[in-house]
């Protein structure tokens, strides 16, 4: 990535300058394409948004209508994935008892958010529905409340904060130092890390797959020479990050269901 950032400047001002654009932040800034100026603004990545959602729900509801006691391929995948979030998930972080209970929330978070992160890789949407940080903190604020409130449904208020920040079995003098560390842990940095991860994940996926398509694009049509030949090593590096973006796609609505479910855990379980 470094040969490439430092090749295609030179290339472009050989072609007589401008010819290569590459990926910047203003990518995830669009202009507004409806209500321009109105609370009720729509731009491209909340179109991406809302085409995500609309092929979340006719999946799971085609997937519903069709159900058969002998599934089909498509039905196939679609069990295998619910299996996969109750029983890899739910059950084994949260045990059978509990887990049942939280199933239907974490399976909605796994499949949201890979629907939105999987928009990135997909032709002519090409960005990540993640990858603008209003959508990680409404998914983050979800489980923050979320576990807050099952924690003190359970234990109460007072006694969820006793349970959160004064771990049971620690000399008191340890207290000073280790409740204000559990302190930030449970209000700040839970919420905190969950955005970051998921927001610089895709982020980062889009720029380098912008980065690399554009590049081949510009080295292929616009450059001269033999600097075209950088356009195949451009081209298979963009493939390369194309499909680590679909593996990191699924493996961070993976990571987000999970701390969910230990979040969870840590507020209700007995034992801190």
């Amino acid at each position: 990535m470094f040969s490439l950032a430092t090749i295609l400047p030179l290339a472009a001002e050989e072609d007589g300058g401008g010819g290569f654009h590459p990926p910047s932040l203003a990518d995830f800034f669009p202009p507004a394409i409806w209500f321009e100026g109105t609370p009720f603004e729509i731009n491209r990545i909340i179109l991406v948004r809302f085409i995500a959602v609309i092929a979340l729900m006719l999946i799971f509801i085609i997937g519903a209508r069709r159900a058969k006691l002998v599934p089909g391929r498509f039905q196939s995948v679609l069990e295998m994935g619910l299996d996969f979030c109750r029983n890899s998930i739910a059950y084994e972080i949260l045990g059978e008892k509990d887990g049942k209970k939280y199933v239907p929330i974490i399976t909605t978070i796994f499949f949201a958010v890979f629907f939105f992160n999987i928009t990135g890789v997909i032709p002519f949407l090409n960005i990540a529905g993640t990858s603008v940080i209003g959508l990680p903190i409404i998914f983050a604020l979800w489980v923050y409340f979320l576990y807050l409130w099952q924690g003190v449904k359970k234990f109460g208020v007072g006694g969820y904060l006793k349970h959160s920040l004064f771990p049971p079995g620690v000399p008191w003098p340890i207290y000073i130092l280790l409740t204000p560390v559990e302190f930030l842990q449970v209000f700040l940095l839970r919420p905190a890390t969950l955005v970051i991860r998921l927001l610089a994940n895709m982020m980062a996926g889009h720029l380098l797959l912008a980065l690399c398509f554009a590049a081949t694009s510009f080295l292929f049509f616009e450059a001269s020479g033999a600097v075209k030949a950088f356009g195949a090593v451009t081209f298979v590096a963009g493939f390369a990050f194309f499909l680590l973006e679909v593996f990191v796609a699924a493996l961070q609505a993976y990571v987000f269901s999970i701390l969910t479910a230990v979040y969870l855990q840590m507020s209700i379980s007995e034992e801190h």
